[in-house]
């Protein structure tokens, strides 16, 4: 396959290199931010896109964050390459701070002030829903009889409270990024533009001297 890696990686390197990029967090960033600039768009349409990456970063929506990125950002015309990169927000280092935030506000919403009502492991639930859909999938091809209770379970307390919660924090940083990106995002596309123009016109008092020369 083309895209297929040549080195295949063992299974610990796999999970080191996803809770620290090679090279660290800190080129990770600046790669994210070096992909920002070089979006085509105007800055308005780039901001809406990290609004929504960092919002759908909020929610518990694990290994669909860039499908619903790109359905929201075409659904408000923000760019959809922004969008995805804002989903980097949600990342190892900030996902137990979004996790602990938005269950215990969506708790607190819900009326449970006291956190999760059947008072269960976030790593059971889990585990448990896991293994049910395992066992489920299996249900199709058998005689067994296919039980969600497990995920009926893991949905109350785990997923709605978590889809709930964090719609708050998810649009507050949302908008702290999308206000701060549009003046960043504005200064740096005239400064590129002034680049541009710049090198465009010695390349013309070139080509003018040129056929000066020729002359």
């Amino acid at each position: 396959m083309v895209f297929k890696r040549r080195d295949k990686r063992p299974i610990w390197q796999v999970v080191v290199d996803f809770f620290y990029p090679k090279g660290g967090w800190k080129r990770a960033f600046y790669y994210v931010q070096h992909r920002l600039h070089r979006l085509p768009d105007p800055p308005h349409r780039i901001a809406r896109g990290l609004f929504i990456g960092v919002l759908i970063s909020f929610t518990p929506l694990f290994g669909m964050h860039f499908i619903f990125a790109a359905l929201l950002a075409k659904a408000i015309r923000g760019n959809i390459m922004a969008a995805l990169l804002g989903t980097f927000f949600g990342n190892p280092l900030t996902f137990p701070f979004i996790a602990t935030l938005s269950l215990q506000l969506g708790y607190l919403i819900m009326g449970y002030p006291h956190g999760d009502p059947h008072r269960g492991n976030v790593f059971e639930y889990f585990k448990s829903s896991g293994i049910e859909i395992k066992r489920n999938f299996v249900a199709l091809f058998t005689n067994a009889d296919a039980n969600w209770s497990s995920l009926s379970g893991f949905y109350e307390s785990i997923f709605l409270p978590y889809l709930i919660g964090g719609i708050v924090p998810g649009v507050v940083c949302g908008l702290v990024v999308y206000y701060l990106s549009v003046p960043l995002i504005t200064v740096y596309q005239n400064r590129r533009r002034g680049r541009l123009k710049k090198k465009l016109d010695e390349l013309r008092k070139k080509a003018a001297k040129k056929a000066d020369g020729e002359v």
